[in-house]
């Protein structure tokens, strides 16, 4: 076919429908009918096949394949499924080829109103102030419908009250629950239950609905005022009662809660609120009225105060319902008792010079009875606070003496307590605490602040520092301690220099000393204060004389007083050092015994055995060190060069050498040790405190040579030689000389 020169193509037209519609809920006894299926190239000859898929196909739709009728076979439900949707597809039955292409089509399922409305709770809960206006806001409930909105009136709800009328009203479109009374007081009435119905078909008849409970509960406003139950109230106390004790309690009632009864108590008036107070219990709300000062049952027996109570948090919406305040009238009475007797002051403080004789007054206390028996008082001082007895106080007139004699540097205060009693009660008694302050007296001389150690260069120029000097003062001046220093005569060797801030320093009057000439010296300086009457003391200030080098540093200083300073006399310390250098010796020959028994001798030539043993504690400077110990010392006394001093240390004096000629023979090695102990002591070049000695003469030889057992280690077997058992007697002899007859020495 042609059209303006154009060819047309005829169209296929496909399926002649696009959705069906089926309703839910059905009861009927056959399948419900949904429609029928028909393709336009179905020939009607049965060669047509149609099939069905998607969702239910086969289960909750079932089609018929030659005619194409499409029924339910199950009762739908919209609730559960709206709609669903299928594909339909013919095929010829003969060759199994389709007719044409599957097409999409939707069954929806029509709503009918078979769900009531459901609230979203079953029980509301909501508050609204009391006293509020109608039409105030209380909460807005809500209600759904399953059904379908858009069909119909199926889910068009309306909203009613059943229960609440006529307190509160709900809008029917809203479900907003209103106050519906004017003035609803808490105080009254304080819950309400409400039910509210939803019913779907806008409300008409033969519509499904449901229902919901509303509880509302009345919350309180301050519209309530405090009052009291009474006009006036009567209470007592003693006239003991210490201040801030209670006297009693008055309450006011308010019918609000919470904050809005919280209630305050104050006195405004009367002729006691300046003996009493109230307050307020949190707790309970009551006002506790407690004592404001001491009374006095003989100065006024009853007193009279104007309470006033009223609410803390007020509520500016009921200020014109008129005051929300209340008073009372309390009257108190003081009810009388024995006091103890009452003192003029609380604490006393006295004050007394350090040097006030004993015995002297020095200040007195007054206590009188406040009853109107007006009884007679004795005092006396409680011994607890005066253990050394220093205080003794009058009973009669409460005047205080001295027993004994003050000092301020032992104790600046004496805080005592006196009890003042009364005679014909001595029960009812009171203290009061006596605070003495002892008053310094310049009774002290100021002295050395520490203990000084001095010494002075042997090289020190004229005018040079030596040391810097400081007082103390125990006592206690009102402008401060100002000292002044000097000498107590003149001094030809150290002069002293006021520096006039309560220090002097130490100065030398020449150059060079000797420590040889003289170790120490004694340096008397005179300290002095300036407070009335002057005192002044004089303390000696130790120097000692010691080699320093170029730089001021000292390097040595006198033996005799480096010992002095330890408090050893010489003779003790000769007597230790002798006793160490005996034992010393027996040690060391010992272990020298011992191994010459077990080596060969390293000595090759008999006649260089030495009889002289020094050892030095002294590992010197290396082999350019020729000061540190002379080698001399340990020759063979045959070819002892001529003495030279030692020149490690400088002797304190300059006594000629001279040895003893060595032994030719020697029968008595007693007499040999003796020389030798003698030749030492004697020796102004001795060794140092620190070595060791030794003698082992052999003698000059013999005729049979050496019988040492140093040329003896070629025999066989080792020889034990018995020396100490030898020797024994003689150092035992030896220790007894200088150690003492009554000392033991083991050997």
């Amino acid at each position: 076919m042609e059209r303006d020169g154009e060819i047309l193509h005829r169209a296929k037209r496909e399926w002649m429908w696009r959705q069906f519609f089926l309703l839910e809920e059905y009861t009927g006894s056959d399948y419900q009918y949904v429609g029928k299926l028909r393709s336009d190239k179905d020939r009607g000859d049965g060669t047509a096949r149609y099939v069905l898929s998607g969702e239910g196909a086969g289960t909750v739709f079932r089609i018929d394949e030659k005619s194409g009728d499409l029924h339910a076979t199950q009762r739908l439900d919209r609730e559960e499924k709206s709609s669903y949707s299928l594909q339909a597809q013919a095929f010829n039955r003969n060759t199994g080829l389709p007719l044409e292409p599957a097409t999409e089509f939707v069954i929806k399922i029509h709503d009918i109103n078979d769900n009531a409305p459901q609230f979203t709770k079953a029980v509301y809960t909501a508050s609204v102030p009391e006293m509020s206006p109608v039409g105030t806001f209380v909460l807005e409930v809500n209600a759904t419908d399953a059904d379908d909105a858009t069909y119909g009136n199926s889910a068009k709800l309306v909203y009613s009250i059943l229960q609440g009328q006529p307190y509160f009203s709900v809008e029917p479109e809203t479900g907003i629950v209103r106050i519906a009374l004017p003035n609803m007081d808490r105080e009254l009435r304080r819950d309400y239950q409400v039910v509210i119905q939803a019913k779907d078909m806008a409300g008409q008849m033969g519509g499904l609905s449901g229902t919901t409970v509303v509880n509302i509960t009345l919350t309180d406003v301050n519209d309530s005022p405090p009052r009291f139950s009474y006009s006036s109230y009567h209470l007592s106390t003693y006239e003991s009662a210490e201040i801030g004790s209670t006297v009693g309690r008055i309450k006011a009632n308010d019918s609000d809660e919470g904050d809005n009864a919280e209630m305050r108590y104050r006195i405004v008036d009367g002729d006691g609120k300046d003996m009493f107070d109230i307050i307020t219990d949190e707790m309970t709300q009551e006002g506790v009225i407690i004592v404001k000062k001491k009374l006095d049952y003989e100065s006024k027996r009853v007193y009279t105060v104007k309470v006033e109570v009223a609410n803390v948090h007020l509520d500016p919406s009921f200020t014109n319902m008129g005051p929300f305040t209340d008073t009372a009238i309390v009257r108190v009475t003081a009810k009388d008792v024995d006091e103890p007797p009452v003192f003029s002051r609380n604490p006393y403080v006295i004050e007394v010079n350090e040097d006030t004789p004993k015995g002297s007054l020095i200040g007195t206390v007054t206590a009188w009875d406040p009853d109107n028996t007006d009884y007679p008082i004795q005092y006396s001082i409680d011994q607890h606070t005066d253990l050394d007895r220093l205080f003794y106080i009058d009973p009669r007139n409460g005047s205080i003496r001295t027993l004994k004699s003050l000092d301020r540097e032992v104790s600046k205060w004496h805080n005592i307590s006196v009890l003042a009693s009364e005679i014909n009660n001595p029960r009812q008694r009171s203290r009061v605490p006596v605070l003495i302050k002892v008053l310094d007296v310049n009774d002290n001389a100021p002295e050395f602040a520490m203990f000084y150690e001095t010494f002075v260069c042997e090289n020190v120029k004229a005018g040079q520092l030596i040391q810097t000097i400081s007082a103390i003062d125990t006592d206690e001046p009102l402008i401060g301690h100002k000292f002044v220093f000097s000498l107590s005569s003149a001094n030809p060797n150290f002069t002293i220099f006021d520096n006039e801030d309560n220090t002097a320093r130490i100065l030398t009057r020449r150059s060079g000393f000797n420590r040889h000439e003289m170790s120490v010296y004694h340096l008397p300086v005179v300290i002095s204060d300036n407070d009335y009457p002057i005192q002044s003391s004089t303390s000696t200030l130790t120097i000692r004389v010691c080699g320093c080098d170029s730089g001021g540093n000292m390097r040595s200083c006198s033996v005799d007083a480096l010992l002095l300073s330890a408090g050893l006399s010489t003779g003790a310390l000769v007597a230790i050092l002798l006793c160490i250098t005996i034992l010393l010796m027996i040690v060391v020959m010992f272990s020298a015994l011992k191994k010459q028994r077990r080596k060969d001798s390293l000595i090759l030539s008999k006649e260089d055995i030495r009889d002289n043993i020094v050892s030095y504690n002294d590992e010197g400077g290396g082999e350019e060190d020729t000061q540190a110990f002379d080698i001399g010392t340990l020759r063979h006394p045959e070819v002892i060069e001529t003495n030279k001093l030692r020149r490690d240390i400088i002797p304190e004096m300059l006594f000629p050498f001279c040895r003893s000629s060595p032994m030719k023979e020697c029968s008595d090695v007693r007499d040999f040790i003796n020389s030798k102990l003698q030749e030492n002591d004697t020796d102004p070049s001795a060794p140092p405190y620190d070595s060791l000695a030794t003698y082992a003469y052999e003698g000059n030889g013999s005729i049979a040579e050496s019988l040492s057992s140093l040329e003896s280690s070629t025999m066989e077997g080792d020889h034990e030689y018995d020396y100490l058992t030898n020797w024994g007697p003689h150092f035992k002899k030896l220790a007894d000389m200088y150690i003492g007859k009554d000392t033991t020495v083991d050997i």
